[in-house]
């Protein structure tokens, strides 16, 4: 619509001069890239379906998990230590620059599983930490945290995409996610790889097992954008939008 006017208008007036002819042409310009913009975003966002559950393979998955710190960290490990370590290998931990207490939950979790295995558990590249900067620390004004956001943005696509596609194509097969605003950073970071069509991590979202009657700030950003929208509680689903409930995760 807003195109046709603008080329009536300018049929109606052929004495235009040059520079309304460049605004003409800058309009047109801006309206099919944002309209472009839009279907690329549409296209790439998750489909309002469960997706089925995939079949078992013997092929080795490499994931990505999120340690949001405190409660979210001591939650994200308990899943993560139910898992097969020799079907997920390597794992990226993913921490906050100032975190040192998950970093070393999350070692002395994997010298727990080493200390059992006899397998790739204990080679010294099974696992490896990553560490960007938060999008927002706790009491920080909210002046500065669109800057300290963009930073962590920033960080997180050169993580998930440039650093990745230099090494070994793929920053991972999935990217489990839980907690504070710095999740929404990465998915913001895996959603730049996906609009350019580079090789992006299926990503989970597992909501915290503390939010019983609402959604965290986070799964309510987060809800429509991630591949697997996951609650421990059912009355967290009763408004009957997206999301999957298996019962009790930790």
């Amino acid at each position: 619509m807003l195109v046709s006017q603008a080329l009536i208008l300018y049929r109606s007036d052929p004495s235009r001069d040059s520079l309304s002819i460049a605004m003409f042409y800058i309009i047109i310009c801006a309206v099919l890239l944002v309209a472009t913009v839009c279907i690329r975003v549409y296209c790439i966002l998750p489909k309002p379906i469960v997706p089925e559950r995939p079949k078992k393979s013997a092929e080795n998955r490499t994931l990505a998990v999120f340690l949001g710190s405190g409660g979210h960290t001591s939650e994200m490990l308990a899943l993560v230590s139910s898992l097969d370590f020799d079907r997920y290998f390597p794992r990226i931990y993913i921490i906050s620059g100032d975190d040192t207490l998950s970093e070393r939950k999350a070692a002395a979790l994997e010298a727990t599983k080493a200390a059992s295995s006899h397998s790739t558990s204990k080679n010294s590249d099974a696992y490896t930490f990553l560490v960007i900067p938060r999008a927002r620390k706790v009491h920080q004004s909210l002046l500065t945290t669109p800057f300290t956001a963009l930073l962590s943005v920033i960080e997180s696509f050169y993580h998930v995409a440039l650093a990745s596609s230099h090494q070994k194509g793929q920053f991972a097969d999935v990217l489990v996610l839980n907690g504070p605003g710095t999740c929404l950073t990465l998915c913001l970071a895996v959603y730049l790889n996906k609009f350019f069509g580079l090789a992006s991590p299926k990503m989970v979202y597992i909501e915290s097992f503390a939010r019983v009657q609402t959604l965290s700030l986070s799964g309510k950003l987060l809800r429509f954008l991630v591949d697997r929208f996951v609650v421990q509680w059912p009355q967290l689903l009763q408004d009957g939008k997206r999301g999957e409930y298996h019962g009790w995760l930790i």
